[in-house]
């Protein structure tokens, strides 16, 4: 069985695959608040973007996005994931320095 990709057209110049939008709507809102809020303050200063909010929260229609916005939910998606993966190995790596040279059985015991 083959698998073929949709790809959705929203003008003549944006073609985007269901499967990006899907990654990108995704990621966004597996994102914790404050990295939402930033991305709508990306797309805040965006004059084509529309918003629309109501008491539910602020909805976005990724596929009437232009491909420069989208390539720019996209960087800001891989730097957050990136600063996040940083954070985790130095995270195991000053557990790791925690647990060899700050546990007590470690403790040099001569005088």
């Amino acid at each position: 069985m083959s698998y073929t990709e949709i790809t959705m057209t929203t003008n003549d110049v944006n073609n985007f695959s269901v499967s990006e939008l899907k990654y990108v709507r995704e990621s966004i809102e597996n994102m914790n608040k404050f990295h939402q809020v930033e991305i709508l303050r990306l797309l805040h200063h965006r004059k084509t973007v529309m918003l629309n909010e109501n008491k539910y929260g602020v909805h976005v229609n990724l596929s009437e996005l232009d491909k420069e916005v989208i390539d720019c939910l996209k960087n800001y998606i891989d730097y957050v994931n990136n600063q996040e993966s940083t954070l985790n190995e130095y995270e195991k790596q000053k557990e790791t320095f925690k647990n060899i040279y700050f546990s007590k059985d470690n403790k040099d015991n001569t005088k």
